[in-house]
């Protein structure tokens, strides 16, 4: 007897229909097991139930965000100081007028609207790098805070963006980009 019901049960596990029996009595014995340890209730629980929403207020004194949706303050310059506008194209022009000049020429003339941090990084730079030749347009400014402006000046060859400081009212370029396009 022994015999034939290993043979009888050999032949159930190894039909497709034996297999499918044996995994619908395990999802059952699962869902059985999980049902006698349920806390009985029949509601599911909701995304985000464990914590309360924000709250919006549409009131913009509310508002205390890291952005500030307001315009950035107009810059600033002391008297007698020239407005970010003409320290940008000056540095423009002498930055383009590079050729015939040796470096320590070409970098003593954008001295006078450089930081300090900026004259440093000019140290040693070859002015034969320079891919302008004139500056062709306006500076465009962008004002990023009452000390802080992003100047974009036009140039034959393309465009070079700058960025002015002016801690004490004295606007001076602290950094150079070039965009080629």
């Amino acid at each position: 007897m022994p015999r034939i019901l290993e043979q009888g049960l050999n032949s159930i596990f190894r039909s497709r229909w034996g297999v499918a029996i044996v995994i619908v009595a395990i999802v059952a014995a699962v869902i059985g097991i999980g049902r006698i340890f349920a806390d009985g209730s029949s509601s599911s629980p909701t995304l985000g139930s464990g914590s309360p929403a924000p709250a919006i207020s549409i009131d913009p004194s509310d508002d205390d965000s890291v952005v500030d949706s307001d315009p950035p303050p107009e810059p600033s310059t002391s008297p007698g100081r020239a407005q970010p506008e003409t320290v940008a194209y000056a540095f423009a022009s002498a930055w383009s007028n590079h050729k015939g000049v040796t470096p320590k020429a070409w970098r003593d003339r954008l001295l006078p609207n450089s930081t300090k941090n900026l004259a440093s990084e000019l140290d040693g730079v070859d002015p034969a790098g320079v891919p302008a030749d004139r500056v062709i347009g306006r500076p465009s400014l962008v004002p990023v805070g009452a000390t802080v402006v992003s100047a974009v000046v036009t140039m034959d060859s393309g465009k070079l963006n700058l960025r002015l400081v002016s801690p004490d009212g004295h606007w001076l370029v602290d950094g150079i980009d070039w965009d080629g396009s």
